[in-house]
């Protein structure tokens, strides 16, 4: 695999100049001073580059991301730009040969993501998926309670994401439109937890969906549900909303042993995890329900953790390879919602619609 050529610092830069850039990215970038350094920033409205160049001491601040590439030759790019921008711009910045950070959804369709994975073996980069809520040590330590059979085998999952996202929200033209969001609540908000069940949970077998517009004035689902059998026999149950007051997000496992429960809103931290036993068989490993160290579940620990691997010339923890798995659900959710039909998993070959577009049929421009 290919290391970056540079000695640290990183030459970084950063694509998106919105507010998941200023809240969340820019943070985790400038925790890893004397490792990364944020040389330019580019966005597609020139001036609010420019802005964001000036407040936060950014040397250079660019319109078009393709010439920021060109010119800038970074190691790693940190992708934030609305949602259909990603898979060409993963593409592109890897071709010029940084290392990616890209924001979710990574890409609106299993043949992009296919495109992405194939860039990856072309040019010797990685994309990391930002999948943040995997690398809270709370995720961690139930993973290893799960692969180490402390809870007993799974049965029974809840995933739950019922945001609330208004009129000011939408007002952005770009957000609620199939062509430029590429989904709705399923993929914009609830992708994190679903993600993160299925990095938890067992192989999925099928799933079986509804989505709805229910209240939105948008192109876009602002609900879906769905339920999900997976290959060892466990059951899921899926809501995803962004028309929810009273916000959550929840996600419950329960196992022949134990039921852990994460419940909490935006970003988790080991407080936000309960565990109960079962009454009759309890796991027998003392300290089973208690979490070591806290990690936060941020955009720092994942972006840390990718640098050092950087470093060492290994693969990311969380690849755009292991992400396809998403992905892949995703796809059979919308095409299981289209259809009325379940949808197994391994179903949508190259020559189906779906594997092109999660809505079965070429976006308007």
């Amino acid at each position: 695999m290919t290391r970056p050529t540079r000695d640290l610092p990183y030459r970084t830069a950063l694509i998106g100049a919105g507010s998941i850039a200023d809240d969340a990215h820019l943070p985790a970038i400038r925790a890893l001073s004397g490792r990364l350094d944020l040389v330019a920033v580019a966005d597609s409205d020139p001036a609010r580059a420019r802005d964001f160049a000036a407040r936060h001491g950014i040397a250079r601040g660019y319109e078009d991301p393709v010439e920021m590439l060109a010119v800038e030759r970074p190691d790693l790019v940190v992708i934030c730009s609305p949602s259909f921008t990603h898979t060409d711009l993963t593409v592109a910045a890897l071709e010029a040969g940084a290392w990616v950070y890209c924001e979710k959804p990574l890409c609106g369709s299993l043949a992009d993501h296919d495109r992405i994975l194939a860039a990856e073996r072309a040019t010797g980069r990685f994309c990391a998926p930002v999948f943040q809520w995997r690398a809270g040590s709370g995720a961690a330590h139930v993973r290893g309670l799960l692969r180490d059979g402390v809870l007993g085998p799974p049965l029974l999952a809840l995933c739950q994401t019922t945001w609330y996202r208004g009129a000011d929200y939408y007002a952005a033209p770009w957000r609620g439109r199939r062509a430029t969001e590429l989904g709705g609540a399923t993929v914009t908000q609830g992708i994190h937890a679903m993600d993160l069940m299925l990095w938890l949970m067992p192989d999925w077998a099928q799933v079986s969906a509804r989505i709805a517009t229910v209240d939105r004035d948008i192109e876009t689902e602002d609900v879906s549900l769905a339920h999900v059998a997976f290959a060892s026999g466990a059951q899921a149950s899926i809501v995803n909303s962004v028309v929810s007051a009273r916000q959550e997000s929840y996600l419950r496992i329960d196992c022949a042993r134990a039921s852990t429960e994460l419940r909490h809103l935006y970003a988790y931290g080991n407080e936000h995890w309960t565990f109960t036993p079962a009454p009759d068989r309890p796991p027998a490993t003392p300290g089973w329900d208690t979490i070591g160290a806290e990690v936060p579940a941020h955009q720092a620990p994942q972006l840390a953790d990718l640098v050092a691997r950087m470093r060492r010339g290994e693969p990311p923890e969380h690849t755009a390879a292991d992400a396809r798995r998403t992905t892949e659900f995703v796809t059979a959710l919308y095409k299981s919602a289209a259809t009325g039909r379940p949808v197994p998993r391994g179903s949508i070959g190259a020559d189906d619609p779906f594997h092109r577009s999660w809505w079965g049929a070429p976006l308007p421009s």
